[in-house]
C-alpha cells in the first residue's frame, strides 16, 4: 500500500533535501519528540538560525516528516512501499535510505505512542437481563405489557461501571436488527479499507 501524500505535504517536505543528512535525521528525531510531547517552537527557532532559514520552514519541514513517519507507523507499510511512496518526492537515493532508515527505526516507537493517544473506550464485561410482563392491573383486567431490563457491565481504565436500561421487546427487536445490519456492512471492502487506513 502505497502512501498518498499531498501537495501540500510535498512542499514540506521538499526542504529537506537542502540540507545535510545529519539534519534530517536531526529533524526526525524532532519529530517523534513532537509526538511525544508536542510542538516546542524554540527547537525551530534555534534550527532555524544555525540553517538560515525562517522558522515556519523548519516546522513544515518537521511537520511533514512526522506526517509521512506517523501514517507509514499506521499503516504499518512494508519497506518496498515506503520506498515507493518516497521515490514520488523526487529525492536523492541516499536521502531515500535515511527516511527509510528513520522509519524502520522508530515505527514500534511511534505505534506505542499513537496506541497511547488513542481514547480508551468502555469495554464490555458482563450483562443480567430480565423480562418482565404486566398481565394486568386495577384499570385493565387483561393486558400484556411486556418489558426487557438489562443490566451492562463495562470496564474502563480497570474501573467497572453499571448501566442499566430498560426497553419493549419491539424497540430492543429493531436495535438487534440495525446491529446485524451494522456488522454486515464491517464485512463489505470498502469498510475494511477504512478500518486498516484507522489502525
Amino acid at each position: 500500500m502505497l502512501l498518498d501524500l499531498s501537495e501540500e505535504h510535498k512542499e514540506h517536505l521538499a526542504f529537506l533535501p537542502q540540507v545535510d543528512s545529519a539534519v534530517v535525521a536531526e529533524f526526525g528525531r524532532i519529530a517523534v519528540e513532537f509526538l511525544r510531547r508536542g510542538s516546542n517552537p524554540k527547537i525551530y527557532e534555534g534550527a532555524a538560525r544555525k540553517l538560515n532559514v525562517s522558522s515556519d520552514t523548519i516546522q513544515h519541514g518537521v511537520e511533514g516528516l512526522t506526517y509521512l513517519l506517523t501514517e507509514s507507523s499506521k499503516l504499518m507499510i512494508s519497506e518496498l512501499d515506503f520506498q515507493d511512496s518516497v521515490f514520488v518526492l523526487g529525492f536523492s537515493e541516499e536521502l531515500n535510505k535515511l527516511l527509510l532508515q528513520l522509519y524502520l527505526d522508530n515505527r514500534k516507537e511511534i505505534r506505542t505512542i499513537l496506541n497511547e493517544l488513542a481514547p480508551r473506550l468502555p469495554s464490555y464485561h458482563s450483562l443480567e437481563w430480565r423480562l418482565d410482563m404486566q398481565l394486568a392491573s386495577r384499570s385493565l383486567r387483561q393486558q400484556i405489557k411486556p418489558s426487557v431490563t438489562i443490566k451492562l457491565h463495562l470496564d474502563q481504565n480497570g474501573n467497572h461501571s453499571t448501566h442499566v436500561l430498560q426497553t419493549d421487546p419491539a424497540t430492543l427487536l429493531h436495535l438487534v436488527q440495525q446491529l446485524e445490519q451494522a456488522l454486515e456492512e464491517m464485512k463489505t471492502n470498502h469498510c475494511r479499507r477504512v478500518v486498516r487506513s484507522i489502525k
